[in-house]
């Protein structure tokens, strides 16, 4: 205890500012000193899970609860109006909302710019079945991360049109299901808006357009239109966005804009939109930015999918030490560069030479001619490589069983050895897939 002691006030604030509200509360019986201190915490994190045991029958007593409301509002009370930066709030015990949205009220009053709420309420306390967010958390000029979770539905939009949010950048709402509106009116509330997701969400019009010039990352889980109708078009203006998780009820058009050329393509079935992303994607490996940091590259590959982004990957990563490949199966076009040497080409290995990896696995390895070829090709132009490992998994088909094929597929691992000294190249075999092959007459 004196250790703890002698650290200083700021300290022992940030100390307390990663437990449980209930837990800091607590340490004020400790001493004198720490009478006070968590007062000063601008961290909330009340959990009524932690205060109402569920599983003992506690949270259908009144009683119960109304102490739970009583602990929270003593909390707030003592903390005055001292600056906050943080309130998670979990309350799925039947608190009534109006409770919710008093203790919603305090923390914004007194500028929180992180909140995140987990509600549920009875069905007598909502009305039909929905439960409406305070007026205030509309307009609030502090929120810049806005978490939400309810059983209930959450009606955001019952302010809809005269709402804003200046600095809010993240938005994540999951709930029984989400009414917000015309999304043309919904997002512009948000100008300073980068990462957005809404789960359960509901298009209210047919012709859906999402647009925002600052979203990075999108995740939409739609239910299609009301009564689970197919919206009749989806299309995305997003011009600065990375990240996009898209579920929903096909729609009968998916248009895609075209500022530089004011061209718009129109794709009838979300075939054609995968295919209106690829090229996007294709379009962007110019401007991919550099990761200076990265050091670690773990990339799926498989049959249906093109390399075009590997060439400009490795030569925006300059720090890159271990590439993890999850097979090497890909779809052959001329796009992939000099990633692969599927497509003879002058500049041949001109992107693997520049990039300073020194291991690369090979996960799923099945010992095919192209394979073999991808490999050869790596070693002949990734300068930095010390070690190259292709690993046989247990269950995936390989050539290697048969006896003829597995031998030659040996020797040309140790042909590439000797071709290569500077580089390790093994053949990873698990002695359990060993001990099969030589069961059944493989090797």
């Amino acid at each position: 205890m004196d250790r703890l002691t002698s650290l200083p006030d700021e300290l022992l604030c940030h100390i307390l500012s990663f437990l449980p509200t209930k837990s800091a509360v607590v340490t004020s019986a400790l001493s004198k000193r720490w009478l006070n201190l968590w007062k000063l915490n601008p961290n909330l994190d009340i959990d009524d899970s932690v205060f109402i045991h569920a599983e003992d029958g506690k949270a259908k007593r009144e009683d119960i609860r109304q102490s739970f409301v009583g602990f929270v509002d003593r909390v707030l009370a003592m903390q005055g109006d001292s600056p906050i930066t943080s309130f998670s709030l979990k309350c799925i015990t039947g608190i009534h909302p109006d409770t919710v949205n008093r203790w919603i009220c305090n923390v914004l009053k007194r500028g929180v710019s992180d909140l995140s709420l987990f509600t549920d309420f009875t069905c007598e306390d909502t009305e039909d079945d929905s439960y409406q967010l305070p007026r205030e958390l509309f307009f609030s000029s502090t929120l810049v991360k806005l978490k939400l979770r309810s059983e209930h539905c959450v009606d955001w939009w019952w302010h809809a049109k005269s709402s804003s949010l200046p600095m809010l950048k993240s938005l994540d709402m999951d709930s029984d299901l989400i009414f917000c509106g015309e999304i043309e009116e919904f997002i512009p509330s948000f100008p300073a808006l980068e990462e957005l997701r809404m789960a359960s969400m509901e298009w209210l019009e047919p012709y859906v357009t999402v647009s925002s010039a600052t979203l990075r990352k999108l995740t939409l889980h739609g239910t299609g239109c009301e009564e689970y109708v197919n919206p009749t078009s989806v299309s995305f203006d997003t011009p600065n966005l990375l990240v996009l998780s898209y579920f929903d009820l096909v729609a009968e058009d998916y248009p895609l804009e075209d500022d530089d050329d004011d061209v718009v393509l129109h794709f009838g079935n979300v075939v054609k939109l995968m295919n209106g992303i690829q090229n996007v994607l294709s379009q962007c490996c110019d401007t991919l930015p550099v990761f200076n940091n990265l050091k670690f590259l773990g990339i799926t590959s498989e049959e249906g999918r093109g390399w075009q982004a590997m060439p400009a990957l490795l030569k925006n990563c300059p720090r890159l030490e271990t590439i993890i490949l999850r097979g090497l199966s890909h779809y052959v076009t001329d796009k992939c560069g000099d990633a692969c040497p599927c497509i003879s080409r002058e500049d041949k290995g001109s992107s693997l030479r520049s990039c300073p990896v020194n291991r690369i696995e090979i996960q799923g390895f099945l010992a095919t001619m192209k394979e073999m070829t991808l490999i050869k090709h790596f070693l002949d132009y990734f300068p930095s490589l010390k070690r190259l490992d292709a690993v046989v998994e247990d269950n995936e088909p390989t050539q290697l069983r048969n006896p003829e094929l597995s031998k030659c597929v040996t020797e040309m691992f140790g042909l590439y050895n000797k071709l290569h000294p500077s580089c390790s190249v093994e053949l990873m075999v698990s002695p359990f897939l060993q001990k099969k092959w030589r069961e059944q007459g493989h090797i």
